[in-house]
């Protein structure tokens, strides 16, 4: 049985994971170095996991701000430029109308989303967020979904996260919740448990990603 949906934002809701690869992998060729989509993978979901800067050469780290101000800039920019994952919009639609509630769990800050999902047109989407700023330890340790299930009141055993990143996916399974994972092209390839649910979009809508995860509504 399932009451609830809690869905991770960067990656799964709006793809910034591959688009800010694309602009890493970009700096990196410029500077004849190649960005191994392996080491990038181990920091998707998380924070300071992975640092790009040292693969880069000392003339690029020694002009770390100005580089880094134009690739957020260009980053931005691609972000204003691309809407939601196709589907998740009528997800969302469907999953209310089944009676379903909406959370949002993200190890990035209130700063970084809320202004996407203005942009996007989905304020008000989900009755409560858990973020980087309401807990000591971000993905993939489960303090997050264990604060988002606080906030709904529910058990775990009673709410699906709908995950892109193994960081997350590992997160969500440690709290103790079901898991459904919607990869994109920069996680498509991490290696997902295969107890885990698994659709590769959101086209098929609500009832393809329940009968991936295996779960019933009330």
């Amino acid at each position: 049985m399932l009451d609830a949906l809690i869905f991770d934002f960067d990656g799964t809701i709006l793809d910034t994971e591959t688009l800010e690869f694309r602009r890493w992998e970009g700096l990196y060729r410029r500077h004849g170095r190649t960005l191994d989509l392996r080491d990038w993978q181990t920091g998707v979901g998380t924070w300071d996991a992975f640092d790009p800067w040292l693969g880069l050469p000392d003339d690029v780290q020694a002009r770390r701000e100005e580089v880094h101000a134009e690739l957020l800039a260009d980053l931005h920019d691609d972000i204003r430029g691309t809407d939601v994952r196709a589907g998740v919009r009528d997800v969302f639609v469907q999953a209310r109308r089944a009676g379903l509630r909406l959370a949002l769990c993200t190890s990035s800050s209130h700063s970084w989303v809320d202004p996407w999902l203005a942009h996007h047109g989905l304020e008000g989407v989900f009755e409560v967020m858990a973020t980087r700023d309401d807990v000591a330890r971000v993905k993939p340790d489960p303090e997050l979904y264990l604060l988002a299930c606080e906030r709904l009141g529910l058990r775990q055993d009673r709410c699906l996260a709908v995950e892109d990143s193994l960081n997350g996916a590992t997160a969500a399974a440690a709290a103790g919740l079901r898991v459904l994972v919607v990869p994109n092209d920069v996680t498509a390839t991490q290696a997902f448990l295969p107890e885990w649910g698994r659709v590769d979009g959101f086209e098929g809508g609500l009832q393809a990603m329940l009968r991936a995860a295996g779960v019933t509504l009330p």
